[in-house]
């Protein structure tokens, strides 16, 4: 099987049960931009030795296309994809109060950066913010997607907690935002 098609050249494409719409329709934008999140995720990955966090990584990436398969489904039609649950937000969660028990507690805005994994972390996590929004769009177009926001939303607090955990783990401080005087 051949990559192209060429049904994509006049700006259409098709979701999963065959309807065509625009490569710029919201739905599209919303899965495309879950795409870019899981491929920036992947330059996070190269980066890390800690193979439990590689682990959640590798699970976060697998939730990853189970959104992006939902959010590629003709909402029209009955189609049985992996869904998020609530199991999928608890993960993360879980995760996250596991990082912060072992870091300084926060008293001041922190700069993305510092070292580089710790910064595409916070790339991440900026990503994952835009397609929040990006869902949360389709939301105002009267689809349903609540727990892809919900897990969306504690995903972009899991990522800034990695690039704290990271940099903690590195030995590294956060970088404090100075704000002008």
């Amino acid at each position: 099987m051949k990559i192209y098609t060429k049904q994509g050249d006049k700006g259409m494409t098709s979701l999963i049960g065959g309807r065509r719409i625009s490569k710029h329709d919201v739905r599209i934008e919303a899965y495309g931009t879950i795409d870019e999140l899981n491929s920036h995720i992947g330059l996070l990955l190269v980066h890390i030795e800690n193979k439990n966090i590689c682990n959640s990584l590798f699970e976060i990436q697998n939730r990853l296309f189970d959104i992006g398969s939902t959010l590629a489904c003709d909402p029209q039609k009955s189609m049985s994809v992996p869904q998020i649950d609530n199991e999928d937000i608890n993960f993360l969660e879980i995760l996250i109060d596991q990082m912060e028990e072992t870091l300084p507690s926060l008293k001041n805005f922190i700069l993305p950066g510092g070292n580089l994994p710790s910064a595409q972390a916070h790339v991440c996590r900026t990503v994952c913010r835009r397609a929040e929004r990006r869902v949360t769009a389709l939301e105002d177009e009267g689809a349903s997607a609540q727990l892809i926001v919900q897990y969306l939303n504690r995903l972009s607090d899991y990522l800034f907690v990695l690039s704290r955990f990271i940099s903690n783990e590195m030995g590294m401080s956060d970088v404090i935002w100075s704000g002008k005087s």
